[in-house]
């Protein structure tokens, strides 16, 4: 439940300027928990009591109580007080999230938007889980649910669940030690990752990863299958398998969860971020499951050892097909203006540099005659309607003219 409602938490808080880093930081804290997990795994590993497996259970209370402690002090977010009418109660958590006064002009339009975006939605109609599968929301969806799926097939939790037994089969010793620096690299990788997706966008920095994990892994895949268990092989096992986890970590470990936060309308966000976590979960659960029937020798077993890495390898080839295809660059828009994005441009390659042109504010103004309307006629109806004030509205120089003659 957490997982989904997290990162939906932090996509409704933050300013659209920071809010791919502000989400980013849900994937540093789950590599934090990952490298503390190793050490306290490390520190029991020769217990042959109950402490064994006791105190890495008992650790995981203190992250529960922080978690609490924070909700307690934190503002529920402007966007759902929005949604259940409360509009008093928006206008102070928005206050409250960007330090600014209730009426401030820059608090006053984004609350403004959020609201207007909300009717918007509203006169569409209600919405369920079936209208999720419909339309533009039927493609985000897909997006969502493929990314999440995505993330977990390029191999990464085969690293983080099975690396230690994984390592010891290939005949590296201290398998643990090697666990413990992946798990460092893990954390320090995903880093750059929190500043290069606000920098390079979404869609440039899961290009970058998918393609530098694609190679890594087929590298592994192919010295492991050429030089089983031999010096040299291990080596570039250890060597590139870091590697491999600093292209994830910078970029798949972090953008699937910013991406998935961004999608959506808020009519729909709860519902639909629900089915993106469950895909990510269901092919977590059909991975950790598999693995050692693939990895593992004996009878029933596919044995495929390094062979394995050809798997993930072949899964990050399509990662890279798919982002290039289904995923649309959402750097620097807010929550409601990705509705226009995805409502006017119909190909992801082409959706880097747009820039918004509707403001549901103003369509809220034009009247109920916009509903049946597509974006694309809403802008040119809003466009229209601004040449008409402009013409109508007297110019610096008229105004100049009149007052000098009713002076005169």
């Amino acid at each position: 439940m957490l997982t989904s409602i997290v990162p939906l938490y932090q996509s409704e808080t933050a300013p659209k300027w920071i809010r791919g880093t502000v989400v980013g930081a849900y994937q540093l804290a789950i590599t934090i928990g990952l490298f503390i997990a190793a050490i306290v795994n490390n520190a029991t590993k020769d217990r042959e009591d109950t402490g064994s497996y006791r105190i890495p259970v008992a650790v995981q209370f203190l992250w529960s109580i922080i978690l609490v402690t924070g909700m307690l002090i934190l503002p529920e977010t402007p966007r759902y007080h929005v949604k259940k009418g409360r509009q008093a109660e928006a206008a102070k958590s928005l206050s409250r999230l960007r330090r600014l006064a209730v009426d401030h002009p820059a608090l006053v339009e984004e609350l403004a938007e959020i609201e207007a975006n909300h009717q918007y939605e509203l006169s569409l109609g209600k919405a369920t889980y079936v209208d999720c599968f419909k339309g533009t929301l039927g493609k985000r969806l897909f997006t969502g649910c493929s990314l999440q799926a995505l993330q977990q097939l390029t191999g990464v939790n085969f690293i983080f669940y099975y690396g230690t037994q994984f390592f010891q089969n290939s005949g590296i010793h201290k398998p643990f030690i090697v666990s413990v620096i992946t798990d460092v690299v893990n954390v320090t990788s995903t880093l750059p990752g929190l500043y290069l997706v606000e920098k390079w966008g979404r869609r440039n920095l899961l290009l970058f990863g998918a393609v530098g994990m694609a190679v890594c892994q087929l590298i592994v895949a192919s010295v492991g299958t050429a030089l089983p268990g031999s010096q040299a092989a291990n080596k570039t096992l250890i060597a590139f398998v870091c590697v491999y986890i600093f292209f994830f970590a910078c970029s798949w470990g972090p953008c699937a969860w910013v991406v998935t936060g961004e999608l959506f309308p808020l009519k729909v966000r709860a519902k639909s971020l629900s089915m993106t976590t469950a895909s990510n979960w269901l092919l977590n659960w059909a991975i950790a499951y598999s693995t050692p029937y693939l990895v593992n020798a004996g009878k029933g077993n596919a044995n495929l050892q390094a062979k394995v890495f050809f798997i993930w390898g072949g899964c990050c080839v399509i990662c890279t097909v798919f982002v290039y295809t289904m995923i649309y660059e959402t750097k620097g828009l807010s929550l409601e203006q990705v509705d226009e994005l995805y409502g006017k441009i119909d190909k992801a390659w082409n959706s880097q540099g747009f820039v918004p042109t509707i403001s549901f504010a103003e369509v809220q103004e034009m009247g109920a005659n916009t509903r049946s309307q597509s974006l694309a006629e809403i802008e040119t109806a809003a466009i229209r309607k601004k040449s008409i004030a402009q013409n109508e509205r007297p110019s610096t120089q008229d105004a100049f003219t009149h007052d000098i003659s009713e002076k005169v």
